[in-house]
């Protein structure tokens, strides 16, 4: 070979090393995030499960008046902004209100999210115009760590007691992993005519 062809041929040699290095990185860059995906999937928070049940049921509007006993589940609503609207209400009886207007004019459950105690308490308005009108509407609410159930601890209070007079079917999800099911029942109880 010439001095001129030895050159050409490393320049080729070289294109096609950095070539085939930039195809095993990508491919190997892909897998990693598939494989991240999949583990991410596999350990997701019960705030990621309850928010991924949410946009299975094709939920696309959440009402709420944040507050710190359901901030994991504000975290992954804002990793979903694009999917489900967040709408703050200014008091927690204008968020259930505004799910049950939502329920009534679509048809589709109204979906909002309080804290406890009071914020529940306020809530509870819209929830009763909700079984009373046969409306779709879904109410969430943040508890007291599990640890502190039946404490009375800050603002608790028993949900299910409270709710099974105004409401189709009240439930306290204890255990992350019967979110989903739970949350099926709730859109399926409350696309149900009156009880």
């Amino acid at each position: 070979y010439s001095a001129e062809k030895k050159i050409k041929l490393n320049i080729v040699i070289k294109v096609n090393w950095i070539l085939i290095k930039y195809i095993l990185n990508y491919s190997a860059v892909f897998c990693w995030r598939k494989f991240l995906l999949k583990l991410r999937s596999q350990n997701r928070t019960g705030a990621q499960i309850l928010v991924g049940s949410l946009l299975k049921h094709s939920v696309d509007k959440v009402f709420c008046v944040p507050g710190e006993s359901y901030l994991a589940v504000l975290d992954a609503l804002y990793d979903h902004s694009h999917e489900i609207s967040l709408i703050n209400a200014n008091h927690e009886s204008g968020a259930s209100n505004m799910a049950e207007a939502y329920g009534k004019l679509t048809g589709k459950p109204g979906i909002a999210f309080v804290t406890r105690g009071p914020g529940a308490c306020h809530a509870s308005i819209g929830v009763h115009i909700s079984k009373q009108d046969s409306t779709p509407m879904i109410l969430f609410i943040g508890q007291v760590e599990s640890s502190s159930y039946g404490k009375e601890s800050f603002q608790e209070i028993d949900y299910v007691s409270m709710f099974s007079k105004v409401a189709k079917w009240s439930h306290q999800i204890s255990n992350a992993d019967e979110i989903e099911e739970i949350i099926h029942k709730a859109f399926e109880v409350s696309n149900t005519g009156r009880k």
